[in-house]
C-alpha cells in the first residue's frame, strides 16, 4: 500500500472524489470492517503521474489523516515519499 488512511478519518469521502484511479473506498466497502475510508493497496499508485503529491491526503481536511505506507511492489512510489506512518501532508 502506498498510503493508508487512519482511525481519524471522518468518513467525509473528499480523498474518494480526488483519487484518480479510483483506489479509496468509502466505510461501508471497507475490507477490514472498520468505520473509515480504505486505500486499496493494489490500485494506489500515490498519484504519480496524475499530480505532484497524493491528491488524496490534499484534499483531506483532518490534519495526519493519510500517511505513508509500504509501497506495493509493481506500483509506482513518489520520488520524495515520507517514511512509513508519517503524514502525507505536514500542516
Amino acid at each position: 500500500m502506498a498510503v493508508k488512511i487512519t482511525d481519524t478519518c471522518i468518513n467525509c469521502g473528499a480523498c474518494i472524489d480526488e483519487c484518480p484511479v479510483e483506489a479509496i473506498v468509502d466505510d461501508s466497502e471497507n475490507p477490514t470492517g472498520e468505520e473509515i475510508h480504505y486505500v486499496n493497496p493494489d490500485k494506489c499508485v500515490e498519484c504519480v503521474g496524475y499530480y505532484d503529491e497524493p491528491a488524496c491526503a490534499a484534499a483531506c481536511p483532518t490534519e495526519g489523516c493519510i500517511q505513508w505506507d509500504d509501497v506495493v511492489d509493481g506500483l509506482p512510489a513518489a520520488e520524495d515519499r515520507g517514511e512509513k506512518g508519517t503524514p502525507v501532508v505536514e500542516d
